[in-house]
């Protein structure tokens, strides 16, 4: 999907992050009619990019503990364009070393914490979903959907009642 546009005025995305090998039910109920899915890494297992690609499209990058071959054909960071729509994805948000908003992009899609997180700088939407098996910090175990509408993006949280 990278570098492939997708045109459309309005687009229905599903994040997920830090499924360490599992994918709950929940995820696949979350996702049910989404256009594509963001994995913001941690995966464990090419398994769970299976059962993903069976709902929709799937961008996904490599996170620190996803190792092996079938890790090593996932990039680090990827580029997704929607419309008039540019996000950035990576694992940890830690190692983003440059400004989003001067390159253009909309949102910044990030995992690695295992909690839900959500802000706005300089007009870019930066979310983390969480994580879908592991939450810390006393958060919900979650994933996100973005809805796009025109250059609209407007996120929501979906909890998981099983993890």
């Amino acid at each position: 999907m990278t570098g492939e546009k997708i045109d459309s005025n309005s687009y229905l995305i599903g994040v997920v992050s830090d499924t360490h090998g599992r994918l709950p039910e929940d995820v696949l109920t979350a996702f049910s009619g989404v256009d594509l899915i963001i994995h913001a890494g941690d995966i464990d297992t090419p398994a769970i990019l299976e059962a993903l690609g069976k709902i929709a499209p799937i961008v996904a990058v490599r996170g620190n503990m996803d190792r092996g071959k079938w890790a090593d054909t996932l990039a680090m960071t990827e580029v997704v364009e929607i419309g008039k729509t540019r996000m950035y994805v990576l694992h940890d948000l830690s190692t983003l070393d440059w400004e989003p908003d001067t390159a253009g992009f909309s949102a910044v899609i990030s995992g690695h914490t295992h909690r839900p997180a959500l802000e706005t700088k300089n007009g870019v939407l930066f979310l983390n979903p969480g994580s879908a098996v592991m939450p810390r910090f006393n958060t919900p175990a979650c994933v996100a959907l973005i809805r796009i509408h025109n250059n609209s993006l407007t996120p929501q949280f979906i909890e998981l009642s099983q993890y």
